[in-house]
């Protein structure tokens, strides 16, 4: 593809439109964002072939971070460069943000009226059932980077223990077992080459502890950075990234809140990530919201931007390779362990049968997740309505 001859006729206000387009429209998470993405770049404009798409798809995903978000700040560089990926990625992000924080207002407001509880309430007691299918759509893909050999297996299994373990029982220390079982798989492999994946997560406990006693604007900035750059795997992984933080250490908001929190990032469009943001709002209001987002996605800016030449040579250094096969289970394990303290904060008795419908419409008839947690909020909303304590 001549990148001169393309980057000539898409316009920078070209970007903003379409990326702004898709950033509204984004509605279930990133396998739609993907679907958009493609249409767009591949199929209707022919701004970059499928083969050049499908290798960003998986650079994207080499990296932590929101992978569909990447994707788009990738497209709009290979289009128009720096400049371009700054435009795109904003244009992706800014439409999801502002309606996370819009209903962030109305759902954290203490003295919101029942309907509004009642549907928050609905909606948060899906989410448990939701993590318990993020983690099962994973396992495929991740089973696919296994060999033929035993030990592998193995490990997979013991790497998806460990971070549903870790998630259920260790909270904030969390990342500290998704970095473990990544290097652990490096050194299983015998990768000898250190590189910046494997080695820049060298983050001690001590300093983990450290940041988390800081409090105020630094702990939030913390919580908002670990997501962001130290996230693998899909969206969903933020949850018990967070959630010992949030709930537990600073107190930001209760158990209920942040269940509804994490409903309001799966069905507003955009990248699921940008539930900090309701975080943000919670602990700081509109400006913590907004320092959350930015600090949020910085990264995924930064590592495309700087890494977009290089991604080749990543994609075949053995040792990132290693180094996600390791991690990758743990983050599925991460995902299905969150589960289980995400259910512990369910708090009304008639929470429990909408649990149960969700578990079954996702996992036994595959619905759509979307689908379910407003099938669920409209419940909540009606038992609110009715005079149920919510």
């Amino acid at each position: 593809m001549n990148d001169e001859r393309i980057s000539a006729r898409v316009s920078l206000l070209t970007i903003a439109r379409e990326w702004t387009r898709i950033g509204c429209i984004g509605f279930g998470g990133p396998p739609n964002h993907i679907i958009l993405l493609r249409e767009l770049c591949v199929e209707r404009r022919k701004w970059i072939d499928e083969r050049e798409f499908e290798d960003g798809i998986a650079a994207a995903n080499l990296l932590p971070g929101p992978a569909s978000t990447q994707l788009a700040i990738l497209c709009a560089w290979r289009l128009r460069g720096t400049l371009g990926a700054l435009i795109g990625g904003v244009c992706f992000i800014v439409p999801g943000l502002a309606l996370i924080l819009a209903l962030s207002a109305l759902f954290l407001d203490r003295n919101a009226p029942a309907w509004v509880l009642g549907a928050a309430a609905g909606a948060g007691a899906a989410v448990p059932a939701v993590a318990l299918n993020a983690a099962w759509t994973l396992v495929p893909a991740s089973r696919k980077m296994l060999g033929s050999r035993r030990p592998e297996h193995a490990r997979w299994f013991v790497y998806v223990v460990v971070g549903a373990v870790a998630a259920a029982l260790v909270g904030s220390y969390l990342v500290l077992a998704l970095v473990a079982c990544g290097i652990a798989e490096i050194v299983a492999r015998g990768g000898e080459r250190r590189n910046s994946l494997g080695s820049s997560p060298a983050m001690s406990p001590a300093l983990v502890a450290h940041l988390g006693v800081v409090g105020g604007v630094g702990a939030l900035a913390w919580v908002a950075l670990k997501v962001g750059a130290l996230s693998y795997g899909g969206g969903f992984v933020i949850v018990p990234l967070m959630q010992h933080d949030v709930v537990s250490t600073y107190h930001w908001m209760s158990g209920t809140q942040f269940l509804s929190v994490v409903a309001l990032g799966q069905i507003t469009p955009g990248p699921v990530v940008q539930t900090v943001a309701a975080v943000g709002y919670a602990a700081r209001g509109l400006g913590g919201g907004l320092l959350a987002a930015l600090i949020v996605f910085t990264p995924s800016f930064v590592f495309v931007i700087a890494g977009a030449p290089h991604f080749d040579r990543v994609r075949a250094d053995t040792s990132v390779r290693s180094f996600l096969r390791g991690a990758g289970p743990a983050v599925i394990g991460a995902i299905a362990g969150s589960a289980i303290p995400l259910g512990r904060s369910l708090t009304h008795l008639w929470q429990i049968p909408i649990l149960a419908c969700a578990i079954v419409l996702l996992l036994a008839f595959r619905r759509n997740v979307v689908i379910c947690l407003l099938l669920a909020g409209a419940t909540g909303l009606l038992l609110g309505l009715s005079g149920v304590p919510v």
